[in-house]
């Protein structure tokens, strides 16, 4: 409101058109919670109206969701919803979470100050600061057609006659209008503040949203971490085993058949059997490996090293098992490390050093590569950082151009377990 073109911006009408909406919301929302009310207590003693009243206290959930989205006219910033989600499907489940909120009676609380109070407030906003400097502002128009040019009334109180009275009246309505537009954005500010405060998640219930997030985010984690070993183990014991009962079998069929094109044709089946087998335990290894799942992050990581076709020195000091989401993500975070060391660095050696301290897993990459490696490039760094950050943990990386490499990455994983 402090720049000079606040006027001939859209914010004085986006605080009208909050205002007005507010107005015309409250009106409705009085004659609904009067006529819920009435109905209620009337049928209540036949025990039918008692649902209605339990619809009559739960009224300030819509109320405060169309605020929340109201208050986009006039605030930038996003309110976000209070309530926690039901721990079970069902209305039963609602409604005693619902209940059970104190955002819930909150909201009643201030629907029942927008029924009673808010909304008269918003209304003579609008009406003193447009409608007035717009009537005024058109007396020259009424004096011309309602007026025949003799005479006419400016807001039903004021008799204008005559040309130059209505054009000071109409120059006097758009100064008021002018000043109406920082009015509008004063008392749309402050019915804003007043709504946020009586509506907003409070820092308790922020805080138990956070905590549920990451509750949440935790159990997706372990699920797709155990969905991609049951994936793992489906094509290991599934389809690996069946191509190789199938290269057995051409290799039997090619021991009984006489030489000729139909034998050629099955030793070039077989051989297209055990390429697609060799990939097949390729992707079977990229997805889950056993060596992981079986003997832990360390024996993993000197695997991944000795695949490597750059030389690696491998140091882990883990006399315990991790978490397995853990162990799965530091493994992919090492193995796309090491592939990037393969492919884009020209080491010559690189590096690998783990430990666990603190509750934390520490993980260090190095090579001595060219360097240069950006982590804000959009290369695969970016998905090392994000799977690094679904766990709370830290990455970071050290590249200046001619090298040295360092990747570091810290994960929490609580105590080891024996």
């Amino acid at each position: 409101m402090t720049g000079p073109g606040f006027l001939l911006s859209p914010w004085p009408w986006r605080a009208a058109g909050y205002l007005l909406t507010g107005a015309v919301t409250g009106a409705v929302l009085l004659v609904g919670l009067a006529a819920a009310v009435t109905v209620g207590g009337v049928l209540a003693v036949v025990l039918v109206g008692l649902p209605l009243l339990l619809l009559t206290a739960l009224a300030g959930l819509p109320v405060a969701w169309l605020e929340r989205h109201r208050l986009r006219l006039v605030d930038r910033e996003r309110l976000y919803d209070p309530h926690a989600r039901p721990s079970a499907p069902g209305l039963r489940a609602w409604l005693t979470i619902r209940l059970r909120e104190r955002a819930t009676w909150r909201e009643l609380g201030h629907a029942l100050l927008f029924a009673g109070l808010l909304w008269p407030v918003d209304a003579l906003a609008v009406l003193l600061a447009l409608v007035c400097p717009l009537s005024m502002a058109a007396a020259p128009l009424l004096l011309a057609t309602a007026g025949d040019g003799r005479e006419t009334k400016v807001l039903k109180v004021w008799t204008v006659t005559g040309w130059p009275a209505a054009l000071g009246v109409a120059l006097a309505g758009l100064l008021l209008l002018a000043l109406g537009g920082y009015a509008l954005g004063v008392a749309a500010g402050a019915r804003a503040g007043l709504t946020r405060l009586l509506i907003a998640p409070r820092e308790a219930e922020l805080g138990a949203r956070v905590v549920e997030l990451a509750r949440s985010r935790a159990r997706l984690v372990d699920a797709f971490e155990a969905e991609r070993r049951r994936i793992e183990r489906d094509l290991h014991d599934g389809a690996q085993q069946r191509l190789v009962a199938l290269s057995m079998t051409l290799g039997l069929a090619l021991l009984d058949a006489p030489p000729g094109p139909f034998a050629d044709q099955l030793a070039k089946a077989q051989r297209e059997a055990g390429e697609a087998l060799a990939e097949l335990r390729e992707i079977v290894h990229g997805i889950h490996p056993r060596v992981l799942a079986d003997h832990g992050l360390a024996a993993a990581v000197a695997d991944a090293a000795d695949r490597t076709a750059v030389p690696v020195d491998v140091s882990f000091r883990l006399p315990v098992r991790l978490p397995r989401s853990v162990e799965a993500a530091a493994y992919f975070v090492v193995r796309e490390a090491l592939a990037n060391v393969d492919r884009h660095s020209g080491a010559g050696r690189a590096e690998v050093t783990g430990g666990h301290r603190d509750g934390r897993l520490f993980l260090e990459v190095r090579d001595d590569g060219r360097g240069g490696a950006d982590a804000t490039a959009g290369s695969g760094l970016t998905g090392l950082a994000d799977r690094v950050s679904v766990l709370d943990g830290r990455l970071s990386l050290s590249s200046p151009p001619g090298g040295p490499t360092l990747l570091r990455v810290e994960l929490p994983c609580g105590p080891c377990s024996p």
